[in-house]
């Protein structure tokens, strides 16, 4: 029995993982992002689609695409990112053709915000596919989900001991003037973590550092906010997009569902509750803006 024909996805999925040693976080979100293109295609023009039918993709048919993707919820970073992406395929699969042109989504910039979800992972994508090797963009994407999955500051996490590893459900954390708390690990933190470990090539003592350099020393933040600075500017993300903002991004959406704010001072490891109550106004000013822009009798002061 002849096996079935590999889809154009899973083709370039192989090209990125084999031939430009792409991370596997990369590889799994831009075969998604091809895979989306061609069945978008498929149902935009009604027929099968191959490399050729691929040649004759036009500046309108991405602006179809790409507004179809902005109805499912996608936000400007995560938009600039698949079309990157689908640049990125078209261009793989006839390099003779000249690719369409089409400007990405441009993102204002302004009083902080809290990253959509979505943006988060399109950063935390883009840091990690732009490492010089897979195991530094693994390195980062752990990072940067520790920071946005379990609310810590940069400098936590780059002082994380070997030590705690296996992980379990939770992770003691030694925050500012040296308090511990206690922080609830997500299966995708935990993964992320595991992932690294499993590729670093620095193993150590238990109380070695857990995130090394690239030569094996420490990690300094410093790198961490130099791979993000890079990867807001190719997602046209404003300048207060920083690794903090990932913490910010962490509190303000937890309370945005609900969170119990002297929990959430407990997670974040803030000394007073008066610096977890700036996250109220915060999410308070989001509502508002909702609430202006929905509500049919709402009324400006």
């Amino acid at each position: 029995m002849t096996e079935p024909p590999i889809t154009l996805a899973a083709a370039w999925a192989l090209h990125l993982q084999n031939d430009r040693r792409r991370s596997v976080h990369t590889v799994r979100a831009y075969a998604a992002t091809a895979a989306r293109l061609v069945a978008f295609l498929n149902d935009h023009w009604g027929q099968p689609i191959d490399r050729s039918v691929l040649a004759r993709v036009t500046t309108i048919d991405l602006r179809s695409f790409l507004a179809k993707r902005r109805g499912d919820g996608l936000g400007n970073a995560a938009a600039a990112r698949e079309l990157s992406a689908v640049r990125g395929f078209l261009a793989w699969a006839n390099p003779a053709a000249s690719a369409p042109r089409t400007r990405g989504p441009r993102v204002k910039k302004g009083v902080p915000r809290p990253i959509a979800p979505a943006d988060v992972i399109a950063l935390a994508t883009d840091v990690a596919d732009d490492a010089a090797e897979p195991w530094i963009g693994a390195r980062d994407w752990a990072i940067l989900m520790l920071l946005y999955g379990a609310g810590l500051r940069i400098g936590e996490a780059v002082a994380l001991p070997a030590g705690i590893l296996p992980l379990g459900a939770t992770l003691a954390v030694t925050g500012k003037r040296a308090k511990t708390r206690i922080v609830p690990l997500l299966p995708q933190v935990r993964d992320a973590i595991d992932a690294y470990a499993a590729v670093s090539p620095w193993p150590g003592a238990r109380d070695a550092p857990l995130f090394r350099g690239a030569k094996g020393g420490p990690l300094s933040a410093g790198v961490v906010r130099k791979s993000v600075q890079a990867a807001r500017g190719r997602l046209g993300l404003g300048d207060r997009t920083t690794p903090h903002a990932l913490r910010h991004s962490f509190a303000t959406h937890l309370l945005g569902r609900g969170a119990d704010l002297r929990a959430l001072q407990e997670l974040l490891g803030h000394a007073s509750l008066s610096s977890t109550q700036v996250y109220t106004g915060v999410d308070a000013a989001h509502l508002l803006d909702v609430y202006r822009n929905a509500h049919p009798r709402a009324r400006y002061p």
